[in-house]
């Protein structure tokens, strides 16, 4: 009888263990899926603030630096890992691209509101 007990607190546990894990990677999943959309935002709206200045080299170097830096983050964050290091070049380096870049105010507003965006994301993590 008390063998029977323990095997059935056991396999409750167990379940509950799974249900819990199960439900984290879910909220996980979910989770990083909301921060790799906002990525991919971002490197739209990159690229298409980075046709305005096709012609200058200084500025396109910019846009290459900040989306290989959103590329390095969002590579580790497919590998499951929250690099706030790398995030946090990624929004130095966008500063750099509204700072120096010529932008069309439409593209500025854009890229103004990526940029807060992607520092709550670092202020909330």
């Amino acid at each position: 009888m008390k063998n029977t007990i323990f095997s059935r607190r056991k396999a409750a546990k167990t379940l509950l263990f799974g249900a819990l894990s199960g439900t984290a990677m879910l909220v996980f999943g979910q989770e990083y899926g909301r921060v790799r959309d906002l990525v991919a935002r971002v490197q739209d709206d990159l690229r298409r603030a980075a046709d305005f200045t096709a012609t200058k080299p200084k500025e396109q170097e910019r846009y290459r630096d900040v989306q290989r830096k959103l590329s390095d983050f969002d590579r580790d964050l497919s590998r499951g890992h929250f690099d706030k290091g790398k995030l946090d070049g990624a929004i130095d380096e966008l500063r750099e691209v509204m700072k120096e870049n010529t932008l069309e105010s439409h593209d500025r507003d854009a890229l103004s509101s990526d940029l807060a965006d992607l520092r709550t994301l670092k202020d909330v993590r």
